[in-house]
């Protein structure tokens, strides 16, 4: 049996609390037709590629933080939906399995996936030449990273040194890209980018909108979604740039990862990976080819 789930309708929510403030925690939603990936069925070829011991247990373990909307959150049930947990919960069903979805800190996945705790991860991972060294990723998707800024308040990403900007811990904007443009902001002799580091993409928007944070920085699909959600309260600040491929994290050389692979292919090919994009309104960054470990073989 694999779990369904709701769709939220996209340009219908405006989940505000009375404060004014983004609670992604319980979407609004609509609709009552299963999920696309509820109706995936098993791929045989794909299906002997699993390794024994993941096909005798019947079910993939799927590591996830459920905080990162429109990618992977929580309904009002408590349950992980989104399109990343669409996809995961395809790969199951492609692989004839159960996915059991194992929900974790962030930077807690990936030494859970190493260390045999889950199967896989699916947390809109940013496939980087570091993380290759601990786990493989099947890249599945391509997302930039977009700013935003209160709505009225112009901010240019370039040229940011000196403000406050909000992320989500241990996403790559924490470690990776604000950092990198806060060293360049004192290597010119101007004063470092202010990062606020927040647990959950909902208070890293909430931050901004009260003015806490004078922009905030998140994947581009996640940076959507909350200017969507907020109305009238944020605004996309400058364009996306710095492109690069999610991934879907596996144990490093395990024979799950060409079964994953495998999986996601065989969805690309049956339609099911795309009609799930285009329900949550990104199918900008979907692909055609799934590959392995991108970032080191481009």
């Amino acid at each position: 049996m694999r779990a369904k789930y709701v769709l939220p309708a996209l340009a219908a929510v405006a989940a505000l609390t009375l404060t004014g403030c983004v609670d992604n925690s319980t979407p609004a939603t609509s609709g009552s037709a299963a999920s696309t990936a509820a109706a995936i069925v098993k791929d045989d070829a794909a299906a002997a590629l699993v390794p024994a011991e993941v096909a005798d247990r019947g079910t993939l373990i799927i590591g996830t933080e459920p905080t990162y909307a429109p990618n992977e959150f929580k309904n009002e049930a408590g349950d992980p939906i989104g399109w990343d947990i669409e996809l995961a919960t395809g790969i199951a069903a492609k692989l004839g399995l159960e996915a059991e979805f194992q929900v974790a800190k962030f930077d807690n996945i990936i030494p859970s996936v190493a260390g045999g705790k889950a199967d896989i991860g699916a947390s809109s991972f940013t496939d980087t030449v570091e993380r290759e060294q601990q786990v493989d990723f099947v890249n599945y998707y391509n997302a930039g990273i977009q700013w935003a800024s209160a709505t009225g308040t112009d901010v240019d990403p370039d040229n940011a040194c000196g403000l406050k900007v909000a992320v989500q811990t241990a996403t790559y904007e924490d470690t990776d890209e604000v950092p990198a443009k806060s060293d360049a902001c004192v290597a010119a002799g101007k004063p470092p980018i202010d990062k606020l580091k927040f647990d959950t993409q909902a208070d890293v928007a909430n931050a901004v909108v009260l003015g806490q944070a004078d922009a905030l920085s998140a994947d581009s699909p996640v940076t959507l979604y909350a200017i969507a959600q907020t109305g009238d309260k944020l605004q996309a600040a400058g364009s996306t740039f710095d492109e690069a491929p999610y991934g879907m994290v596996v144990a490093k050389g395990s024979d799950l990862t060409a079964a994953v692979q495998a999986a996601l292919q065989s969805m690309v090919v049956d339609g099911s990976y795309t009609a799930i994009l285009d329900a949550w309104g990104v199918t900008d960054g979907g692909v055609a080819e799934i590959t392995i470990n991108a970032a080191a073989n481009g």
